[in-house]
């Protein structure tokens, strides 16, 4: 009798289940990898557009350490939706 049966269950026991999609906290500060889960592009346009002042502005907090405001990112992409 073929395994393909067990062969599958493998399979789909190892496939992760669908993870929840990400929210935007109301508050506090995001890292440059949280920001950019939520804008639709790439870190290199990301500080294109900080350098251009077409995107919010981010807080070093230390020489290692960027940051930006969720509130600022909050309301950068609302300001997207209403100009579209």
């Amino acid at each position: 009798m073929p395994k393909s049966t067990s062969t599958f269950a493998v399979t789909a026991a190892a496939c992760p289940p669908s993870l929840p999609a990400p929210v935007l906290p109301d508050t506090g500060f995001l890292r440059q990898p949280q920001v950019l889960v939520f804008v639709p592009f790439s870190k290199s346009t990301l500080w294109r557009r900080i350098e251009a002042r077409t995107f919010p502005q981010p807080l070093k907090l230390s020489a290692r350490v960027t940051v930006w405001r969720a509130e600022d990112i909050r309301s950068w992409i609302a300001r997207q939706t209403l100009s579209s």
